[in-house]
């Protein structure tokens, strides 16, 4: 194959040497038919990159490493091999698997030149500079007569790299084995450990706290005007109205909707007020007369509870909206009490509900519905002040530590987002950004 290739590129090497000494010696030969006439001025002429190219007979490489693929549950082999900066950018590496080391060889694989870097890779490999100077390639499945079969753990293949370049394709004469296997431990999911056992710590150290002493929380608002409503609605004899927002029970703004529901159930059970809730599916339903229930068992007033003032509005967008609407038409509640996800709707129902003249207060983590409710409403939970209401309204030691420790551990994460940044831009350390990435 080599002897060919040299042979090629000296035939198509030669004329343009011949051609230069001629003219170098003032000699002017015409073409005459045949080759000469063939390698005349038709035939543009072959570039200095183009002939090194063919020239060129890259060597596969020799220091090959093949090992099971690290942090990972098994299936995966990994070759890695040095760069070759000789190498021509349009080569291509192609990796062969076997059964046994006769082969037959399959390629699995193909690696450009310039490709497939060890440094794009952090979470195998690390962050160190000289990755940069090695391929390598992960084999999880092969092309067998059966079609595409995964790899075995506990079963050994073998391994080649070959080069495909302009002058043809060289096979390697290196063969490296190895098996794969499942791994215990993810080594690269350490930083996620340490993070879960330092805001654990945190947790139950407030618990352990709130146990003991009681916690200051900072003062919400719309959680305090809870009891201002619904004794409103007590003086005037009207009931309150609790709105769900579109989503299920799934999303933790419907549960949280649905801790402060308990709240407002259990009061109204002591003021002996009517309380009508609103629910958009029937799963949310349930929960809520369930919720409801247990509420007004607590305050010694089973027989005032009625499954019939929890009900299903509508289960679509607008015609929730405009069921909900016609309640706050009809029946004027003195309060309306707005919690969970809402969309387009939020702005129709809270409208409408402040041309009654009831009080309003709303909840909701969607942040575009937002400024609808804070200039509609008389009161707004905002974002995570919607999570924090039952902590905030039970006063249990262990909600209360809970919302505490999360604090803790946001306060960390802002001192390391600044640490962090001003290491980076006065020193370019980076190892503390690297903690907190796979």
């Amino acid at each position: 194959m080599r002897a060919k290739n040299w042979l090629s590129a000296l035939v198509l090497a030669w004329p343009l040497a011949s051609a230069a000494e001629n003219a170098e010696q003032g000699i002017d030969i015409p073409a005459a038919p045949g080759i000469g006439t063939l390698l005349a001025d038709p035939l543009p002429p072959i570039e200095e990159q183009e002939l090194g190219e063919l020239l060129a007979h890259p060597e596969p490489p020799i220091k090959v490493q093949a090992f099971d693929t690290p942090n990972d549950d098994g299936g995966s082999i990994t070759l890695t091999w040095p760069r070759n900066p000789q190498i021509s950018e349009n080569a291509m590496y192609q990796v062969a698997i076997a059964d046994s080391p006769s082969g037959p060889f399959r390629v699995v694989a193909e690696v450009a030149a310039t490709g497939n870097l060890m440094s794009e890779a952090p979470a195998l490999f690390g962050r160190r500079a000289d990755l940069e100077n090695h391929h390598y390639v992960n084999v999880e499945e092969f092309a067998a007569a059966g079609g595409k079969t995964p790899l075995e753990d506990g079963k050994t293949y073998y391994f080649h790299i070959d080069v495909r370049s302009a002058g043809g394709a060289i096979r390697g004469k290196v063969i490296v084995n190895a098996e794969s296997k499942g791994n215990f431990f993810n080594n690269s999911k350490i930083n996620n450990l340490v993070l879960c056992l330092v805001f654990s710590g945190l947790i139950m150290g407030y618990i352990g706290i709130a146990r003991r002493r009681e916690l200051k929380i900072r003062r919400i608002a719309g959680l305090e005007a809870l009891d201002e409503a619904l004794g409103r609605a007590t003086e005037m004899g009207k009931p309150v109205l609790f709105i769900h927002g579109l989503r299920g029970m799934d999303a933790i703004s419907t549960i949280a909707a649905v801790n402060i529901l308990g709240r407002v159930a259990r009061r109204t059970a002591e003021y002996d007020t009517a309380l009508r809730v609103v629910a958009p599916d029937p799963v949310v339903l349930s929960v809520s007369q369930e919720t409801m229930k247990a509420s007004y068992v607590e305050a010694g007033r089973p027989d005032a509870f009625n499954p019939d003032h929890v009900f299903i509005a509508g289960t679509d967008q607008f015609s929730y909206a405009a069921a909900v609407e016609g309640i706050m038409i009809r029946d004027r509640p003195a309060a309306h009490i707005m919690m969970g996800y809402f969309y387009a709707e939020s702005l129709l129902l809270a409208e409408t509900g402040s041309t009654t003249g009831a009080i309003q207060i709303a909840g909701t983590d969607a942040f575009t519905q937002l400024p609808f409710f804070v200039t509609t409403c008389d009161y707004t939970l905002l974002g995570e002040e919607l999570y924090a209401a039952s902590a905030y309204l039970s006063g249990e030691p262990r909600m209360l530590g809970s919302l505490k420790g999360q604090d803790g551990g946001k306060a960390i994460l802002l001192a390391v987002l600044v640490l962090g940044t001003l290491l980076e831009t006065f020193l370019g350390w980076s190892q503390l950004t690297h903690f907190f990435t796979p």
